[in-house]
């Protein structure tokens, strides 16, 4: 069994590479920040911890249901956040601006999936975000913050989320596609 399981939306190569040309001037100018690769970037719809086989399998027939009967939809990259608050901070972000509602809608139906297939979901009310930093200590980041609302828009149409598995190694974390569901928004599912 991974060490945890996650449900995310991947921005497309093209995104990744646009965002990580604004991030690379910026990795070394503060010790303070640990900053992401760019391999790790995602959207996350629910955290799921640790589950055993006979749950995932349930939860991946859930999930096909969730996919099938949604839409694809347009997300955009934009604005900047802070976990918990910008005076210490642990985690930089960029938020969700345009499809905020749709990737809030998509992600309520995969934590109601995992909820059926006996999965609690970890964390608190969703907030879609794309975490670029981290910090241990706790960082004042207002500065930061202006930097990051600086970053972008980036856009993309969003047609498919994945269930990830995570391994945490003294590396850091090793992330491993495990299953893709693509959006097909066929209505009968919706039933």
């Amino acid at each position: 069994m991974p060490d945890r399981l996650f449900l995310a939306v991947r921005p497309p190569a093209a995104v990744v590479a646009d965002l990580a040309a604004y991030v690379e001037p910026r990795r070394d100018s503060d010790p303070a920040l640990r900053w992401a690769h760019p391999e790790h970037w995602h959207l996350t719809l629910a955290f799921l911890g640790g589950v055993d086989d006979d749950r995932c399998d349930r939860l991946v027939e859930y999930l096909e249901f969730v996919a099938a009967g949604s839409e694809p939809f347009h997300v955009e990259l934009a604005g900047a956040g802070s976990f918990p608050h910008p005076d210490a901070a642990r985690a930089l972000w960029l938020g969700v601006g345009q499809g905020a509602a749709e990737l809030g809608h998509l992600a309520t139906r995969c934590r109601t999936a995992a909820g059926r297939a006996g999965i609690p979901v970890e964390g608190r009310r969703f907030q879609g975000h794309l975490t670029l930093a981290r910090s241990n200590r706790g960082l004042h980041a207002r500065r930061w913050l202006e930097v990051v609302s600086s970053f972008g828009p980036f856009g993309w149409r969003v047609a498919d989320f994945v269930l990830i598995e995570s391994e945490l190694t003294r590396g850091g974390p090793r992330h491993r596609i495990s299953r893709r569901f693509d959006l097909t928004g066929d209505e009968r599912m919706l039933r």
